[in-house]
């Protein structure tokens, strides 16, 4: 019975470490690919684009959606395509949102990347995002050293440090995404507050 028992518990303790590794593994390519994920967007943003094809200054240029109507125009100082990846950079970007059936939208920063086929638009320095007053709702008002904005999506996120002024409630956290479809924020990590009530009518 000893004997028997003993080889219970030293398979018990075999199968305890298989189960470990196993465990360990699936964690460490969990890790793995969150940090290659990670690695492939910064690279998608940061890697090399070669020499510059063509410039424009003081553009401004209107993206049409697939029912032929305007979505979004882009105006800067001066934007430089880059053939390699098919990638612009913008001077002083400012970007209007023209779908009259959602909240008006402006975003501008002192520089901007515009990648994947023009369906990110990476706003660097001094970012805003400004989306006007609508079903009764305040405007709103973002500001962070970095905005992504996802113009077909109607999205705009960000990792950083962010700050949001909504009427007379202000807002700060670390990572931010703000859907503008349906009007909904969210904010991240370390959210601190302040609201102010609206002064009482006489």
């Amino acid at each position: 019975m000893s004997g028997r028992s003993g080889e219970r518990a030293a398979e018990r303790i075999r199968l305890a470490v298989i189960v470990v590794i196993l465990i360990g593994a699936a964690l460490g390519s969990f890790w793995v690919l969150q940090a290659l994920r990670a690695s492939s967007d910064q690279h998608a943003v940061q890697r090399p684009r070669g020499k510059p094809d063509y410039y424009l200054e003081n553009f401004s240029y209107v993206k049409l959606g697939p029912t032929g109507l305007p979505r979004y125009d882009v105006s800067g100082t001066k934007m430089v395509h880059f053939p390699l990846d098919d990638s612009f950079e913008i001077t002083k970007p400012v970007v209007h949102s023209l779908d009259k059936d959602k909240p008006p939208m402006e975003l501008y920063s002192d520089t901007a990347r515009v990648t994947d086929d023009q369906t990110q638009i990476h706003m660097y320095g001094n970012a805003n995002a400004i989306r006007g007053a609508a079903n009764g709702r305040a405007p709103m008002h973002l500001v962070s050293e970095y905005l992504l904005l996802l113009p077909d999506d109607e999205i705009v996120k960000t990792d950083k440090p962010v700050a949001m002024t909504m009427g007379t409630t202000r807002l700060n956290g670390v990572g931010m995404l703000a859907n503008n479809a349906t009007q909904v924020v969210q904010l991240f990590g370390n959210v601190r507050g302040y609201y102010e009530p609206a002064p009482k009518k006489r």
